[in-house]
């Protein structure tokens, strides 16, 4: 099982679909569980819970399995259901400002998945997360930042610094929540584990 060991098979087995089924699923809950309320968009850049489910998946199932799951969610946005922020999907989203953020969830994913793979103590599932999360923030606001100036409609007085003074406001949340993310991954291998 993905969740508990590396295999070198390239084949997914139905529990591994059924892992990465789910995690898709709650990054679609994670990405509009925010939406709700106003003030959670700073910038035109929604406050949501994306991050957490990207490195939990990576975290917990695995490099391949976690970019997997990340990937799916894309894909299934993509094709026109309305699972990324404020309800949106379509292919159009590609050239939506925030579209670079979907594309490093599966980096993300893989790279916090690739970390554990080496070392998987606590605080080794705790780094991954969070470099997991700064992945994020390199490819999201520099994708942001080019699409604002080449073929999007910058906000007024838009520059390179008013991006990063937005990505200031989830960021907090964002490492705390890989933090979180970390440990709650590490605790569940080792339930996982133990019931096998």
């Amino acid at each position: 099982m993905t969740t508990v060991n590396t295999r070198a098979s390239s084949k997914l087995n139905p529990l591994d679909i059924v892992y990465a089924a789910m995690f898709s699923a709650l990054m679609m809950i994670g990405t509009n569980i925010t939406s709700f309320i106003p003030f959670m968009v700073i910038g035109g850049v929604p406050i949501t819970l994306q991050p957490f489910f990207a490195v939990l998946a990576g975290a917990f199932l695995g490099s391949r399995l976690g970019a997997i799951s990340m990937a799916v969610y894309a894909c299934i946005g993509l094709a026109g259901a309305p699972v990324f922020a404020k309800f949106q999907g379509g292919f159009a989203q590609i050239l939506s400002p925030t579209f670079g953020f979907i594309l490093a969830f599966i980096l993300m994913a893989y790279v916090t998945g690739k970390i554990i793979e080496k070392k998987n103590g606590l605080p080794a599932y705790i780094t991954a997360a969070l470099v997991g999360t700064l992945i994020s923030y390199i490819i999201g606001p520099n994708w942001m930042y080019a699409a604002y100036k080449l073929w999007a409609q910058a906000p007024e007085a838009f520059s390179y610094k008013l991006v990063w003074i937005w990505m200031a406001f989830p960021l907090p949340k964002d490492i705390l929540l890989a933090i979180l993310a970390g440990m709650f991954a590490h605790r569940m291998r080792k339930i996982v584990k133990r019931k096998r």
